[in-house]
């Protein structure tokens, strides 16, 4: 089993959360930075502000489910208001 990554990025610009997964955190990260993601393009700059790692893919989408969700917005909120 190859582990994976759930991640949130905060823009600078909009202080919005993106929530994602990846199996190459750094590479993913970079990606976001450099303008390659099309949902994060024109937030730029981000900021990574939580990430956990976890033992599968499957895990993972659940976990990214959970973040992406309404019940997680008190989590998100204390995250962005760390900056």
């Amino acid at each position: 089993m190859e582990t994976a990554y759930v991640y949130i990025l905060v823009s600078r610009k909009d202080g919005k959360c993106y929530v994602g997964r990846t199996n190459n955190l750094l590479r993913r990260f970079r990606q976001h930075s450099e303008g390659l993601v099309v949902s994060t393009r024109h937030r730029r700059p981000l900021v990574m502000v939580h990430w956990e790692r976890l033992k599968d893919k499957e895990e993972a989408t659940l976990r990214e489910r959970w973040l992406k969700s309404p019940e997680s917005a008190e989590f998100k909120k204390r995250l962005r208001s760390s900056l």
